[in-house]
Formats: C-alpha cells, sequence, structure tokens
C-alpha cells in the first residue's frame, strides 16, 4: 500500500510539473498585464434589435460592408465570396477568393474594391478579377492585414492587426497584450509599401477625415482611436482622438457629416479584467483556447458609437444581451441608413437613422 502511495504521488508530481511546463514554458504567449477602460456610463437603447436583416442565411460572418456611389452594397463572406446587394434589392455573388479570412474592405476611387485578407494581404479587386497589391514589408509576409482605406492621391493606408499572430488565432494577441501591430502605407505610383507606425496594439479600423488632412486608426486592446496627421502644420504627429470607449473599437468608417461611426467588441466582462490583472491566468488561457470563450462578451452584446470629429461621443445604438445583434465590426452609413457588418450573424443589420 504505501509502495502504491509512493507511486501515485509520484504520478501526481509528475502531472503538475508537465502542466506547468506546458503553460509557461511551452505556452505561445510572452503577455502584458492590460488594464481595461472603466464599465461604460452610455444608458442601454436597444436600439441595434430593431434593424432589418439584410441577406439573411446567405452570409456568413460578413465583417465589413461599403457602399459605392450608385448605392451598391458590398460585403465580404467567411466562405469567400464578396457579395453584392443591388439598389433594386437583389443579392449577386460577385467575385469568390479562397480564403476565409477576408475583413476591411472599401471602394477605390477608380472602381471596384481595396480588400484585406488576413493571409495574402492587401488585394484590388476588379471586375476583371483580384491583384495583389502588398503581402509583405521589409521581406517579412504581411501576416494580418485588417483595414484599408484609400487617398484621392490613390495612397493606400492599411492596418497589420498583428505581426506575430494571425486571423485565426486573434485571441493570442488579446492575451498578449503587446504592441504588434503596424499601420502601412502603399504607393501604387512606386508598387512600394512603408511602414507608417509600428508598435501598435491591434490596430483595426483606418478611416480618412473629409478633408484627408489626417486619418484615424483602432487600436481594439487599447479601447482608443488615436488621430494621425497626413498634411498641415502638425503633418507626421499622432495624437488620442478618443480613449476609454465603451469597447474595443473595430472598424471604422466616415460619415457624411464628417463624424465617424465605431464598431465596438464587447471585451469588459468580469472573467476577461481578472485574467488581465494575472500572467499566470493569461498562460494559462492560451494554452486552453476554448477557455476564450469564457472570458470574453464578444457573442453576447453589440454596440456602435458615432464620434463627432473633435472625440465627443454623440450617439449609441446597442444590443445588450445579443438577441439580434452581436459582435458588430463595422457601421458605415448611407442615404439615411447605418448598415452594421458581424462576425457573427448571416446577415447585414440596416437601420433607419431618421427615426434617431
Amino acid at each position: 500500500m504505501k509502495g502504491f502511495v509512493t507511486v501515485s504521488s509520484s504520478f501526481l508530481l509528475a502531472c503538475l510539473l508537465a502542466f506547468i511546463l506546458q503553460i509557461f514554458f511551452f505556452s505561445p504567449i510572452s503577455p502584458d498585464l492590460l488594464e481595461l477602460p472603466p464599465a461604460t456610463s452610455l444608458p442601454t437603447n436597444k436600439r441595434l434589435q430593431e434593424v432589418i436583416r439584410l441577406g439573411e442565411g446567405t452570409l456568413e460572418g460578413p465583417e465589413d460592408v461599403c457602399v459605392d456611389r450608385d448605392g451598391v452594397l458590398y460585403t465580404a463572406s467567411r466562405d469567400g465570396w464578396i457579395k453584392r446587394l443591388h439598389s433594386n434589392g437583389t443579392w449577386d455573388n460577385w467575385k469568390k477568393i479562397d480564403s476565409n479570412g477576408l475583413l476591411g474592405i472599401t471602394i477605390s476611387k477608380e472602381g471596384g474594391l481595396i480588400v484585406c485578407d488576413a493571409e495574402m494581404g492587401l488585394l484590388k479587386v476588379t471586375d476583371d478579377g483580384v491583384t495583389v497589391l502588398a503581402s509583405e514589408i521589409n521581406g517579412s509576409k504581411i501576416r494580418f492585414a485588417d483595414d484599408a482605406i484609400e487617398t484621392s492621391d490613390g495612397n493606400i493606408y492599411f492596418s497589420v492587426a498583428s505581426t506575430k499572430f494571425g486571423f485565426h488565432n486573434w485571441y493570442l494577441d488579446l492575451l498578449e497584450a503587446r504592441p504588434n501591430g503596424q499601420l502601412l502605407k502603399y504607393d501604387p505610383s512606386i508598387k512600394e509599401t512603408s511602414i507608417l507606425l509600428d508598435n501598435l496594439y491591434f490596430p483595426n479600423g483606418v478611416a480618412l477625415s473629409k478633408e484627408e488632412d489626417y486619418l484615424i486608426f483602432c487600436e481594439t486592446w487599447k479601447f482608443r482611436c488615436s488621430k494621425h496627421w497626413l498634411k498641415g502644420n502638425n503633418k507626421g504627429k499622432t495624437e488620442i482622438f478618443v480613449q476609454n470607449l465603451p469597447g474595443g473599437p473595430d472598424n471604422i468608417n466616415l460619415a457624411p457629416d464628417g463624424s465617424f461611426w465605431i464598431g465596438l467588441l464587447q471585451l469588459t466582462s468580469d472573467w476577461l479584467k481578472f485574467v488581465h490583472t494575472s500572467k499566470l491566468s493569461k498562460h494559462l488561457v492560451a494554452s486552453f483556447p476554448k477557455l476564450i470563450e469564457l472570458v470574453t462578451g464578444l457573442r453576447k452584446k453589440a454596440m456602435v458609437v458615432n464620434v463627432a470629429a473633435d472625440g465627443r461621443i454623440i450617439r449609441m445604438f446597442d444590443d445588450p444581451v445579443g438577441k439580434v445583434m452581436s459582435f458588430v465590426t463595422s457601421a458605415f452609413e448611407f442615404d439615411g441608413y447605418l448598415y452594421l457588418g458581424s462576425l457573427n450573424t448571416n446577415f447585414i443589420g440596416k437601420l433607419p437613422l431618421t427615426l434617431y
């Protein structure tokens, strides 16, 4: 009996040591602690529960939405299809790309779309086909192209959410909470890509001001958006645009009046707050990925905010329990309506702004 106890104790000790080795020495992350913003004081209004559902059942996680000058709506689905909704209400499958990592899309000034693909990089998609504009930077593969915006002179600014982790293990970047991201610039005149800003915390959405004198980019893990000046006396400078947002900012789009619409990821659950106070808990979650579902509220809530050009929050719409909308990643205003993309729905949400 004594020998059995000794063997059992040795076995348990070996298992414990193996568990510790797995967590600390084979962990895929090298984490920092992260302070989450205080809980939002914005009152809930449940207005995202009132959306009209476009393309329901034919879309799979439409992450971003854009509308061209003719009123044709575009979105990219997880099955690799870029789909269009025409002004007469009909859908069609426009272009198929062999990828389930299609993310930010924007209308190109010369026609077609600029598309960020998490695997291939920066793409140009037209009726004639797909062209890869940028797939590497300084000899390194672009791992996680996220969102893009094109200026009137053809330059394209786009975000690389992480240089360390990819789209399908994005949660590791969240747990690591280090500045692994970049903001890049693609110059079509010389077909070269350069680093505009480095050491960013999961840079996500990118938008231009109405006058194109600055751009706004979102840093999801820092719950803030920053302004980078492209023209004027402040050219080259970067400053905070809005911070302590009530969610992690995803995509951002310019509104017709010069304000901005931002989709907010619900990353402020009590469990996640606890995880970010302990490196041990971060290693634990990273080693057992299914735990990430327990510590985020992505699929339980939805929120978008409208932020003025001076950084003030003007309006907020939400679905506090995810009854209709959840995991909203983008909000695009066109002709009096707000169009909402999500990685957790099979439709595009459409909300009439004239009612609010």
